[in-house]
């Protein structure tokens, strides 16, 4: 265990211990603190995260960091009274007038495992629901974004006691001792891969774990779209961060027919998107060189196993600064790495289709996604795909937009994640919803004991009648 971080994790549970059910001006102070904090610092978080990745454009880290960061505290500071209040339920018949409610209680001490992408927001997401709910928490950044790290951890240690919030910094190894703390609740960001190892670590403890992990998420371009909008929105939730992003579409079914023109078109999107691309400061680069290379890996792979690889930008690739303009694969198929591996990165395969029922099936025979986007304006072939696949969160006719949709749950279903957060949904999920019973003074559960004789039996047959 690395040694700094039982002390922290024995201070919070033992302030944890004292304090275990704050009031909600408690709660709302802290939720006011952070807020402040990001507002306070938000030009220097986006600088800080602009030199982590080599650019990353001040406008990309307000718009898919800061606005949601900030959305879903003042979410949670206008609903989160409401959230804490005792849920009355109902009492089964026979043991009336007896009551049932459910009472909202801190979990404890929360860990959160934070990704490099949106070091961020996803640090500020959940940690805004934990905090609403009444917890201790400890957040892990990652070693990728040391600048933002760096800062971050300051930043929390100025506005907060380290018995209410501590941030830790490290390599591998802290992330490893991290994860093995006996935390009440643990939260992880990021790959499939590592989220196992996460679980078997947090498994030593019991602990309850959240995982948010990804997957390839499809986008459909259904034969009723609107094409030209349907592209033109597919790449920019692909272009966002360089498709650094766990909800980024990762290939695109679309009708066999319109391949060629859905390659034309995207070429005149991205132009317009990003024009000049060498010189162009709103594209984001990839965050290290191993990533760089592993996505270089993944095209190269391709070309050599048969695809046609469509540019899409007018630059070239340049390791030094780790931008990798945009491309399109076709001609791919599902013995290729990049059809097999999620992306993570700003390359997209294109996989044509006939029928409706061949794009479903295709979802349908793969690990169920993080994230599905459907492009159509037919509504029965909207309801058709919504009915027969299954994802952890859809868009319908855009990308991306449902992780900002404070009263919907953001989270993976099988091999793209368990648990979800957001809103109300991660106030649950950093809660125990407490049953509580009430027995009344006046009950006839005194007829149900032993000795068993006559009157027992004839109680029993009106039970069980």
């Amino acid at each position: 265990m690395t040694p700094e971080l039982r002390p922290l994790f024995d201070a919070q549970r033992a302030a944890s211990l004292r304090d275990q059910a704050p009031p909600w001006s408690v709660r709302a102070d802290r939720l006011r603190r952070l807020r402040a904090l990001v507002r306070e610092h938000r030009a220097a978080i986006a600088a800080a995260i602009s030199a982590d990745f080599s650019n990353r454009p001040r406008q990309e880290t307000e718009l898919a960091e800061v606005f949601p960061t900030l959305e879903g505290i003042d979410h949670a500071l206008r609903h989160g009274k409401r959230w804490m209040r005792v849920r009355r339920r109902s009492t089964g018949l026979w043991f009336k007038p007896a009551s049932s409610r459910l009472m909202p209680q801190p979990l404890g001490v929360v860990g959160i495992v934070v990704p490099w992408n949106y070091p961020l927001y996803l640090a500020a997401g959940p940690l805004t629901a934990a905090l609403a709910a009444g917890n201790r928490a400890m957040l892990k950044q990652s070693e990728y974004t040391p600048r933002f790290a760096e800062l971050f951890a300051r930043l929390v240690g100025e506005a907060f006691a380290p018995d209410e919030i501590a941030v830790v910094n490290g390599d591998v190894e802290v992330a490893r001792a991290f994860a093995s703390l006996p935390f009440d609740h643990l939260l992880f960001t990021g790959s499939t891969e590592v989220g196992r190892h996460v679980m078997r670590a947090a498994s030593e403890h019991l602990t309850p774990v959240t995982l948010e992990l990804g997957g390839k998420s499809p986008a459909i371009v259904g034969r009723g779209a609107a094409f030209d909008k349907a592209v033109e929105r597919i790449l920019v939730g692909k272009t966002l961060n360089a498709g650094q992003t766990c909800i980024a579409p990762d290939y695109v079914l679309v009708p066999r027919e319109q391949q060629a023109r859905f390659v034309e078109t995207a070429r005149r999107v991205f132009a317009s998107l990003y024009p000049d691309l060498g010189r162009n400061t709103d594209y984001t680069s990839i965050v290290s060189p191993r990533h760089f290379a592993r996505l270089a890996s993944l095209v190269d792979e391709a070309r050599a196993q048969g695809a046609a690889v469509e540019r899409l930008g007018d630059a070239p690739a340049d390791a030094a600064s780790r931008r990798l303009p945009p491309v399109l694969l076709t001609g791919v198929d599902d013995g290729m790495r990049v059809m097999q591996e999620e992306i993570f990165g700003p390359v997209l395969p294109l996989v044509p289709y006939d029928t409706l029922e061949e794009a479903i099936g295709y979802v349908n025979a793969r690990p169920r996604p993080l994230a599905l986007y459907l492009f159509e304006k037919q509504r029965a072939d909207i309801d058709r795909v919504l009915a027969q696949t299954v994802a952890g969160g859809v868009t319908v006719n855009d990308t991306l937009l449902h992780i900002a949709q404070d009263d919907l749950p953001f989270g993976g279903v099988g091999a793209s994640g368990m648990g979800a957060y957001h809103g109300e949904f991660g106030f649950q999920t950093f809660s125990k919803m407490k049953p509580v019973f009430h027995q009344s003074g006046l009950n006839g559960l005194g007829l149900f004991k032993p000795p068993y004789g006559k009157t027992f039996e004839r109680m029993l047959k009106l039970l069980a009648r």
